[in-house]
């Protein structure tokens, strides 16, 4: 059996482009799992194997891999850093232990690595912070160092220091130690030698010294003490009390060094082994009943309690469709049945396979912390819980994000139809935060998603990895609908013909509800005038209306309805009746309760150099964008803004122009807020002229 403490389930994340899979191909290297070391700028990498990856530099999918270092297991995943993909980061979140968190030296913290560490932080996860690209221009540890602690209000605890920067960058210094490690020019890995720490650097490696022991000491109340007297702490006991504060999340320990030059990699795995929980240090996962509300019991990790594992990952692949699972507790062997808690269904285990990347292993077992793929499996989706059939249990469901941005896909001939919708159906399973629709009228096959790139690149992959040519429409805005006005109205359902009638009267209030409430329904009748029976109804009518609103037919948010009086007929009223009633209701008072249109708007994030700043600011003021904060980096300045995402289309490009290629951005959803008049009228006509149309 193997012992547990010797697992790390691990992930990377950070933003794009501060060296997250070259970080990955490094640690395949020193682990001994690749011979060659593919490149991302070479479109080689191991963990980027999709053409959509290899082609944009960019990682898309979470890949998975496990190796081996100083007798410890490491499965590490690899994440996207670009804000459409943040649902991959999200997931792996949900099943990792500890993480490394990636920093740019010269790009410091981005806005990428903002969103990730929030993630990271709600998810509770415990991370190690290495600060990456030291030998390119503008490299800064120090200023790195500081951005965490202002930009991300955490704290870093230094553990090496660099010894030159940028092309003068030849290794670093281990703060606990007092060690000097210098690599020499061939690049490889392996030929590094331990020195003193060079003379000019012994006064600052005395003050981090200094600072780490006091800042890891505060973990262990007699070591304090102890300390505080003039005893110097063994470092074991200093590597014990920094275990314990990166497992609460009190500090990160902080690594530097350049992955691409294979420089500081070695102190980086050590700390993984050192510093990052196993799996059964970490608080275990909540178990939750059909509702989602946690039933106060946990999954302890353990290989002798029941089976319980969670499906966070699907993934379709040459060898059939694949289910990444997280085991938290018990053992799974192929032939084994076990029960989707979600589908309430049983499944058998075919194959079962250790990822290697794109490559895999064959494996007849697996236990409790072990990450896998089962090959396969029918109804499994992301966040189903699979558990022993005995012992039925749901764990803590995953909660993705609703699309903002769709785009109309046809077919280009007649024969791609049913393919597109076999593709379209196995993306789906792949990716929580990508959803299809049909609309009903046109019979238009509309695609959703997270932003401009996230379409792009499932457009491109139904196009080549699955062969079908589409003809692509515009862009649309996810446009929603609310009231401003509380309305007072009455409605009456009375229908007599032949045989038993319908009769339901309601007299109710419509008002704006909280933002972000959705719907709400309470009653304040008494006296019985309506029947407790029939409120249930009445409350199904009014939600059943929330889908098309009366402005411009887009979805209805924030709007609480009170039902106070009404009256019924014994004979003639029923649940029926009533529903009718309701929705007879919403038609005749939405129009009256100041119904305006909602536009959602986007959390912008520009990065720009110093001679571009007055254009960009110019430029996103006329996209009717609000300025929030700016702040100047080493390399260029930060502008955040409010902007509606209807404004941002085709930004990219702009941005390029603007700034010569050097300014970048990333956005996500922030808010809904009301469209201005003429905004609001354009959406109302192209509404009106799709429906004429159809």
């Amino acid at each position: 059996m193997a012992d547990l403490s010797h697992y790390r389930n691990i992930g990377i994340f950070a933003h794009v482009d501060a060296g997250k899979t070259t970080t990955t191909e490094r640690i395949l290297k020193l682990t001994g799992k690749i011979h060659k070391t593919g490149e991302v700028h070479d479109g080689e990498s191991t963990t980027d194997f999709m053409e959509q990856e290899a082609e944009r530099g960019i990682t898309i999918q979470s890949a998975a891999v496990s190796c081996f270092w100083k007798d410890h297991r490491f499965n590490v995943i690899d994440t996207p850093g670009h804000v459409d993909f943040t649902v991959e980061v999200y997931r792996s979140l949900k099943v990792l232990d500890g993480g490394i968190g990636v920093f740019c030296g010269s790009g410091g913290v981005e806005p990428q690595s903002e969103t990730n560490w929030r993630y990271a932080n709600e998810s509770e996860v415990a991370r190690i912070i290495f600060v990456n690209k030291l030998d390119r221009m503008g490299a800064d540890f120090y200023r790195v160092v500081g951005q965490v602690k202002k930009v991300l209000g955490a704290t870093p605890l230094v553990m090496t220091l660099p010894i030159g920067i940028e092309d003068d960058f030849v290794g670093v210094v281990d703060v606990l130690t007092k060690q000097a490690y210098v690599w020499d020019d061939t690049g490889l890995p392996e030929n590094y030698e331990i020195k003193d720490v060079p003379a000019d650097m012994v006064d600052k490696v005395n003050e981090y010294h200094e600072a780490l022991i006091e800042t890891a000491v505060e973990q262990d109340d007699d070591l304090m003490m102890a300390y505080m007297e003039g005893e110097e702490p063994s470092v074991e006991d200093i590597k014990r009390c920094i275990r314990k504060g990166t497992r609460d999340l009190a500090f990160f320990p902080t690594f530097c060094g350049s992955a691409f030059k294979n420089k500081g990699m070695q102190l980086v795995l050590d700390a993984v082994v050192d510093y990052l929980p196993s799996p059964t240090e970490v608080v275990p996962q909540p178990l939750t009943d059909e509702e989602g509300n946690e039933t106060g019991e946990v999954a302890t990790v353990s290989v002798d309690e029941p089976l319980r594992a969670l499906a966070f990952k699907i993934m379709d692949d040459r060898f059939g469709a694949l289910t990444f699972v997280r085991i938290y507790s018990g053992k799974i062997s192929k032939g084994d049945t076990i029960l989707n808690s979600a589908t309430g269904k049983t499944e058998r285990v075919g194959r079962m396979v250790e990822m290697q990347a794109d490559e895999r292993n064959e494996l007849t077992s697996a236990h409790a912390g072990d990450i896998i793929a089962i090959v396969g499996m029918k109804n499994v989706q992301t966040g189903h819980t699979l558990c022993d059939v005995k012992h039925p249990c749901t764990l803590e469901a995953m909660v993705f994000p609703e699309p903002v941005i769709s785009i109309a896909v046809a077919p280009k001939d007649k024969g791609g139809s049913e393919k597109m919708g076999i593709a379209i159906g196995k993306m789906v399973a792949e990716d929580p935060s990508f959803r299809v629709e049909t609309d009903e009228d046109s019979g238009e096959t509309i695609l959703k998603g997270m932003g401009e790139l996230h379409l792009d690149i499932k457009v491109d992959i139904l196009k080549r990895t699955y062969g079908v040519e589409l003809v692509v429409g515009q862009p649309q805005v996810a446009y929603r609908e609310t009231i401003t006005q509380q309305v007072e109205d009455s409605y009456t359902h009375k229908k007599q013909s032949g045989g038993s009638g319908q009769f339901g009267k309601i007299d109710y209030r419509i008002k704006p509800g909280e933002q972000n409430s959705g719907f709400t329904f309470t009653s304040t009748v008494v006296g019985g005038n309506v029947p407790k029976e029939f409120f249930p109804a009445i409350e199904k009518g009014f939600k059943s209306m929330m889908e098309e609103g009366p402005v411009a037919g887009y979805p209805v948010l924030d709007v609480e309805v009170e039902l106070y009086d009404g009256a019924f007929h014994a004979v003639d009223s029923s649940a029926i009746a009533f529903e009718i009633a309701a929705k007879g209701a919403f038609r005749q008072s939405m129009p009256k309760a100041g119904p305006q249109l909602l536009e959602p708007v986007m959390k912008v994030d520009v990065f720009t150099p110093e001679d571009h700043v007055g254009d960009v600011i110019g430029d996103l003021n006329r996209r009717r964008g609000m300025i929030k904060d700016q702040e100047a980096g080493a390399t260029g300045v930060r502008i955040k803004a409010d902007v509606p995402l209807s404004e941002m289309f085709g930004y990219i490009g702009h941005l390029r122009t603007m700034t010569s290629g050097r300014g970048q951005f990333s956005m996500e959803f922030s808010h809904y807020s009301s469209c201005p008049q003429n905004v609001a009228e354009k959406v109302i006509e192209e509404a009106k002229a799709r429906k004429e149309k159809k």
